[in-house]
């Protein structure tokens, strides 16, 4: 399973999540579903914009985890 991992690109940031959202251009809602896990795709265009506004790889963002990954996210 893939795990997002935005929130601790936006700790590593210091920056808050309605600034992400104006900077990558998405809604709150959206970008609240991509951060918890909820989302069942990301365009590749999603990630491009969010690696360049978090200054990050996207292997900083996504995680393979193996195994329930409800045992990985606190």
């Amino acid at each position: 399973m893939i795990v997002m991992r935005i929130d601790v690109m936006l700790a590593r940031r210091k920056m808050s999540v309605t600034e992400l959202a104006e900077k990558v251009g998405i809604t709150l809602a959206n970008l609240s579903i991509l951060k918890n896990g909820r989302a069942r795709a990301l365009r590749l265009e999603t990630l491009d914009k969010l690696c360049k506004a978090l200054d990050c790889q996207p292997g900083d963002l996504l995680e393979f985890v193996d195994g329930d990954v409800s045992e990985t996210v606190s």
